[in-house]
């Protein structure tokens, strides 16, 4: 990367905005002669919702037209809920958002399963695109479930397997008088092998 200084005059449309008689967005900061160019309208009647609808606290009111198709309900509706109490600002307000959305989507799963419809989860989160389009991703991706899979599996059957070495050693020490006072107030991995 060179270091050199550039003459910012040869570069095509530098600076353009410098200027605030030649901006083309300038004129739409002033707002006290907009009836002058065409640009006064009577705000449209504002839709009356029949549910729920959750609105950011930094505005007073209601868009004209407002989503109502999927209210806030369940624990994500309560996730939500809460995250509208705060700023957008906040990044807490973001992070219920997210959580609920994830929250939502298992709520959904559980409600297809309670009405006797299995979920088709590959093909809703679009695995055959992403095999037409993008086959290293998929594999990728994949491949990260799997090990993932692995790891938890021998997370738990490792443990499974100290619990009960942990056990039979235990009850092991049992044959011989007054052994089982000793050690048995230590967590089973803590104790000496």
């Amino acid at each position: 990367m060179s270091r050199s200084v550039v003459d910012t005059a040869s570069i095509p449309g530098w600076g353009s905005d410098a200027d605030p008689g030649n901006d083309p967005t300038y004129p739409m900061r002033r707002i006290d002669d907009q009836s002058s160019r065409g640009m006064d309208w009577d705000r449209p009647a504002p839709q009356t919702p029949t549910v729920e609808v959750l609105s950011s606290i930094e505005h007073r009111r209601l868009p004209a037209v407002t989503g109502t198709a999927t209210p806030p309900s369940g624990i994500s509706g309560a996730l939500r809920r809460l995250a509208f109490r705060r700023s957008e600002s906040d990044w807490w307000h973001w992070l219920l958002l997210m959580g609920a959305d994830r929250i939502n989507v298992v709520e959904g799963v559980v409600e297809d399963l309670g009405r006797g419809r299995v979920p088709n989860i590959p093909a809703e989160m679009g695995i055959r695109a992403e095999w037409r389009h993008n086959r290293k991703g998929l594999a990728t991706k994949l491949g990260i479930v799997a090990a993932g899979a692995l790891a938890g599996y021998l997370l738990v059957r490792g443990s499974r397997d100290g619990d009960r070495s942990a056990d039979a050693a235990g009850h092991a020490g049992h044959d011989r008088p007054g052994s089982a006072a000793i050690g048995a107030d230590i967590h089973p991995a803590m104790r000496p092998s």
